[in-house]
Protein backbone atom coordinates (compact mmCIF):
# COMPACT_ATOMS: atom_id res chain seq x y z
CA UNK A 1 0.00 0.00 0.00
CA UNK A 2 1.39 3.42 -0.90
CA UNK A 3 1.88 6.45 1.35
CA UNK A 4 -1.24 8.32 0.17
CA UNK A 5 -3.46 5.25 0.67
CA UNK A 6 -2.09 4.66 4.17
CA UNK A 7 -2.55 8.33 5.13
CA UNK A 8 -6.05 8.44 3.60
CA UNK A 9 -7.22 5.24 5.29
CA UNK A 10 -5.71 6.33 8.60
CA UNK A 11 -7.43 9.73 8.27
CA UNK A 12 -10.83 7.99 8.00
CA UNK A 13 -10.11 5.81 11.04
CA UNK A 14 -8.92 8.72 13.21
CA UNK A 15 -11.92 10.83 12.19
CA UNK A 16 -14.20 7.96 13.29
CA UNK A 17 -12.36 7.75 16.63
CA UNK A 18 -12.56 11.50 17.38
CA UNK A 19 -16.02 12.00 15.84
CA UNK A 20 -17.95 12.58 19.09
CA UNK A 21 -15.19 14.44 20.91
CA UNK A 22 -13.77 17.97 20.86
CA UNK A 23 -10.52 16.58 19.43
CA UNK A 24 -9.60 17.65 15.90
CA UNK A 25 -7.37 15.70 13.52
CA UNK A 26 -4.82 18.23 12.29
CA UNK A 27 -2.52 16.16 10.09
CA UNK A 28 -1.18 12.69 9.29
CA UNK A 29 2.27 11.77 8.03
CA UNK A 30 3.62 8.38 6.98
CA UNK A 31 7.35 8.90 6.55
CA UNK A 32 10.63 7.04 6.38
CA UNK A 33 13.45 8.43 8.50
CA UNK A 34 16.64 6.45 8.25
CA UNK A 35 15.77 2.76 8.38
CA UNK A 36 12.47 3.34 10.24
CA UNK A 37 8.90 4.18 9.17
CA UNK A 38 6.68 6.45 11.27
CA UNK A 39 2.94 6.98 11.20
CA UNK A 40 2.46 10.35 12.88
CA UNK A 41 -0.94 11.62 13.94
CA UNK A 42 -1.29 15.26 15.01
CA UNK A 43 -4.38 16.15 17.05
CA UNK A 44 -5.58 19.29 18.80
CA UNK A 45 -8.52 20.60 20.80
CA UNK A 46 -9.57 23.87 22.40
CA UNK A 47 -7.30 24.44 25.39
CA UNK A 48 -4.70 22.02 24.06
CA UNK A 49 -4.07 18.29 24.03
CA UNK A 50 -3.18 16.35 27.18
CA UNK A 51 -1.00 13.27 27.54
CA UNK A 52 -4.17 11.30 28.29
CA UNK A 53 -5.72 12.49 25.01
CA UNK A 54 -2.74 11.27 23.00
CA UNK A 55 -2.66 7.96 24.89
CA UNK A 56 -6.40 7.36 24.37
CA UNK A 57 -6.24 8.09 20.64
CA UNK A 58 -3.06 6.03 20.28
CA UNK A 59 -4.64 2.98 21.96
CA UNK A 60 -7.85 3.20 19.93
CA UNK A 61 -6.00 3.74 16.66
CA UNK A 62 -3.44 1.01 17.34
CA UNK A 63 -6.24 -1.48 18.04
CA UNK A 64 -8.07 -0.58 14.82
CA UNK A 65 -4.90 -0.63 12.69
CA UNK A 66 -4.03 -4.07 14.06
CA UNK A 67 -7.56 -5.35 13.34
CA UNK A 68 -7.52 -4.34 9.69
CA UNK A 69 -3.76 -4.93 9.20
CA UNK A 70 -3.48 -1.73 7.17
CA UNK A 71 0.32 -1.44 7.20
CA UNK A 72 2.20 -4.65 6.41
CA UNK A 73 5.67 -3.39 7.29
CA UNK A 74 7.07 -2.48 10.71
CA UNK A 75 6.42 1.13 11.78
CA UNK A 76 6.22 3.34 14.83
CA UNK A 77 2.91 5.03 15.71
CA UNK A 78 3.21 8.52 17.20
CA UNK A 79 0.22 10.59 18.35
CA UNK A 80 0.97 14.13 19.46
CA UNK A 81 0.00 17.77 19.49
CA UNK A 82 1.17 19.69 16.43
CA UNK A 83 2.49 22.50 18.64
CA UNK A 84 1.53 26.15 18.86
CA UNK A 85 3.68 27.25 15.92
CA UNK A 86 2.53 24.46 13.58
CA UNK A 87 2.12 25.14 9.87
CA UNK A 88 -1.41 25.99 8.74
CA UNK A 89 -3.00 23.07 6.91
CA UNK A 90 -6.69 23.90 6.72
CA UNK A 91 -8.83 26.96 6.07
CA UNK A 92 -9.89 26.76 9.73
CA UNK A 93 -6.21 27.18 10.75
CA UNK A 94 -6.10 30.46 8.82
CA UNK A 95 -9.45 31.67 10.15
CA UNK A 96 -8.48 30.94 13.80
CA UNK A 97 -5.36 33.06 13.34
CA UNK A 98 -6.82 36.20 11.77
CA UNK A 99 -5.37 39.08 13.77
CA UNK A 100 -2.41 37.01 15.00
CA UNK A 101 1.27 37.40 14.10
CA UNK A 102 2.29 34.91 11.43
CA UNK A 103 5.32 34.14 9.32
CA UNK A 104 4.92 33.13 5.68
CA UNK A 105 7.91 31.49 4.01
CA UNK A 106 7.85 31.79 0.24
CA UNK A 107 9.05 29.58 -2.59
CA UNK A 108 10.58 32.63 -4.32
CA UNK A 109 11.28 36.18 -3.14
CA UNK A 110 8.49 38.76 -3.12
CA UNK A 111 9.92 42.29 -3.23
CA UNK A 112 13.28 40.77 -2.26
CA UNK A 113 11.93 38.86 0.78
CA UNK A 114 11.60 35.07 1.12
CA UNK A 115 9.80 35.40 4.47
CA UNK A 116 7.07 37.83 5.51
CA UNK A 117 6.22 38.32 9.18
CA UNK A 118 3.26 40.35 10.32
CA UNK A 119 -0.39 40.35 11.34
CA UNK A 120 -2.67 38.05 9.33
CA UNK A 121 -5.42 40.37 8.12
CA UNK A 122 -7.31 38.16 5.69
CA UNK A 123 -7.44 34.71 4.09
CA UNK A 124 -9.38 34.36 0.87
CA UNK A 125 -9.65 31.65 -1.77
CA UNK A 126 -6.46 32.65 -3.59
CA UNK A 127 -4.23 34.05 -0.89
CA UNK A 128 -3.58 35.89 2.32
CA UNK A 129 -3.10 39.51 3.34
CA UNK A 130 -0.44 40.27 5.94
CA UNK A 131 0.25 43.62 7.56
CA UNK A 132 3.96 44.19 8.20
CA UNK A 133 4.13 47.51 10.06
CA UNK A 134 2.46 50.01 7.73
CA UNK A 135 2.86 47.77 4.68
CA UNK A 136 -0.05 45.59 3.50
CA UNK A 137 1.17 42.55 1.54
CA UNK A 138 -1.02 40.24 -0.53
CA UNK A 139 0.48 36.78 -1.11
CA UNK A 140 -0.95 34.02 -3.27
CA UNK A 141 -1.34 30.64 -1.54
CA UNK A 142 0.58 28.92 -4.34
CA UNK A 143 3.63 31.06 -3.50
CA UNK A 144 3.69 30.07 0.20
CA UNK A 145 5.86 27.12 1.17
CA UNK A 146 4.90 27.35 4.86
CA UNK A 147 2.86 29.68 7.04
CA UNK A 148 2.45 29.49 10.79
CA UNK A 149 1.57 31.49 13.89
CA UNK A 150 4.51 33.10 15.64
CA UNK A 151 4.69 33.34 19.41
CA UNK A 152 6.34 36.64 20.11
CA UNK A 153 8.80 37.18 22.92
CA UNK A 154 7.77 39.71 25.52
Amino acid sequence: MNKKSIEGSTRKIVNEIVHNTDIELVDIEYVKEGPFKYLRIFIDKPGGITVDDTADISRALNKKLDEIDLIKEQYFLEVSSPGVERPFKTDADYQKNIGETVEAKLFKPLDGKKAIKGKLIEKNEDGVVIQDGEEIIAIEIKDISKINKVIEDF
